[in-house]
C-alpha cells in the first residue's frame, strides 16, 4: 500500500485491513482455481503477493494475461504506484492437507448436486490419505427438507485448543449458495509432524515425550583405603 507516516497502531490495522481484503477478492476471483490463501510481503522495491494454489496455470492465464490483470486491479484499488506491486503465483504443495483447498473442493461438489454424505465422506478419506493426523468437516443448513441441521463428519485425531490448535490446525469456511439456501462448510485439518517445516510445523507437539538410550559409560573404580 501506499506509504505514509502512519503509527504503528494505525499500520497494523491497515495491513490487517489490505490483507483482509486482498484475501475476499483473490478468493471469489479464484475460487474455481482452487485458491488456498495468499501471503504478503513487503520489500524496500516493491510489495510482492504470493497467491497460492491447486492449478496455478489457470491463475496465471493464457500468456500471463489473468495475473497481470489482477495485478492492475490490486494496484488501481490500493493505490499502488506503476511497479510497486508484483503478484506470483505458487502450486501448493499437498492439497490434501490445505484446508482451504478441500474446502473450495467440498463446495463444488455439494453445487454439483453430490449427496452431502458422500462428498463429505469423500473429503474426508482425500486428507487422511494425504498423511493428515485428523480432520472434521463440519455441514449446517438445509441439508434435506425445510428444517435447519448439522452434519459432523471426523476421523483421527484433532487438538482445538491451546497453542498447539493454532499451530497444528488449518481451519476454512465456505458459504454455499444453494437453492433452498445457504449451507456452511467449515473443514479442519490436523497437519503432521515435518521436522523440514515443508508439509506441517516444525516445533514437536508439548505431549510428545523422546525417551532417550543412557549412554554407555565406564562404571567408577571404587578408591583404595
Amino acid at each position: 500500500m501506499a506509504t505514509t507516516n502512519k503509527s504503528k497502531k494505525r499500520k497494523f490495522v491497515a495491513d490487517g485491513v489490505f490483507y483482509a481484503e486482498l484475501n475476499e477478492l483473490l478468493t471469489r476471483e479464484l475460487a474455481e482455481d482452487g485458491y488456498a490463501g495468499v501471503e504478503v510481503r513487503v520489500t524496500p522495491m516493491r510489495t510482492e503477493i504470493i497467491i497460492r494454489a491447486t492449478r496455478t496455470q489457470s491463475v496465471l492465464g493464457e500468456k500471463g494475461q489473468r495475473i497481470r490483470e489482477l495485478t492492475s486491479v490490486v494496484q488501481k484499488r490500493f493505490g499502488f504506484q506503476d511497479g510497486a506491486v508484483e503478484l506470483y503465483a505458487e502450486r501448493v504443495a499437498n492439497r490434501g492437507l490445505c484446508a482451504q483447498a478441500q474446502a473450495e473442493s467440498l463446495k463444488f461438489k455439494l453445487l454439483g448436486g453430490l449427496a452431502v454424505r458422500r462428498a463429505c465422506y469423500g473429503v474426508v478419506r482425500f486428507v487422511m490419505e494425504a498423511s493428515a493426523k485428523g480432520v472434521e468437516v463440519i455441514v449446517s443448513g438445509k441439508l434435506r427438507g425445510q428444517r435447519a441441521k448439522g452434519m459432523k463428519f471426523n476421523d483421527g485425531y484433532m487438538i482445538k485448543s491451546g497453542n498447539a490448535g493454532a499451530e497444528y490446525t488449518d481451519t476454512a469456511v465456505r458459504h454455499v449458495m444453494m437453492r433452498q439456501g445457504v449451507l456452511g462448510v467449515k473443514v479442519s485439518i490436523m497437519l503432521p509432524h515435518d521436522p523440514a517445516g515443508k508439509i506441517g510445523p516444525k516445533r514437536n507437539l508439548d505431549d510428545v515425550v523422546t525417551i532417550l538410550e543412557p549412554k554407555e559409560s565406564a562404571l567408577p573404580v571404587p578408591a583404595a583405603y
